[in-house]
């Protein structure tokens, strides 16, 4: 039998974004999500940016595109990032606004028809499809994709 890590315990660890411009999304996504920077690299070759909460490392920053997000392509589809409750998602959705950021389907959506999870879906500075919920609350919330997952298809 050959060796698997099925038996031992595994999460995600931090997520690593490749970022056209750190100027602009350092702070889109300190603003937005509440992170504060862990370290930054400030070498203009090489600029980058560790971010996370209670010293604990969740996004990382990597200035080395040059080109908007990608949807049509093989990779990363969205990046979710899971709140307590639906009126933290309100907040958000909040700060997004006051951002001028375009928010999809016009607000907070539930996740599919009779779910009780939702939550909001935009994109950030590069494109990049984003998303935040809650597991509860969205039980009134339109279902933008009827029975279909909404975060599939954003």
């Amino acid at each position: 039998m050959s060796p698997s890590l099925a038996n031992t315990p595994l999460q995600t660890g931090h997520v690593g974004l490749n970022v056209n411009d750190l100027g602009t999304s350092l702070p889109f996504y300190s603003r937005v999500l509440g992170f504060e920077t862990i370290a930054e690299g400030k070498d203009e070759a090489q600029r980058w940016a560790f971010l996370g909460r209670d010293g604990r490392l969740v996004l990382t920053l990597w200035q080395q595109s040059s080109a908007a997000f990608a949807t049509g392509t093989a990779g990363l589809h969205h990046l979710s990032f899971q709140v307590e409750s639906i009126d933290d998602v309100k907040t958000a959705e909040a700060v997004l606004r006051e951002l001028g950021v375009d928010v999809i389907h016009d607000g907070v959506v539930s996740h599919g028809e009779g779910a009780a999870s939702g939550g909001i879906f935009f994109t950030d500075p590069d494109g990049i499809r984003l998303e935040i919920y809650a597991p509860t609350g969205a039980e009134n919330a339109p279902a933008p994709t009827g029975a279909t997952p909404t975060c599939g298809f954003f």
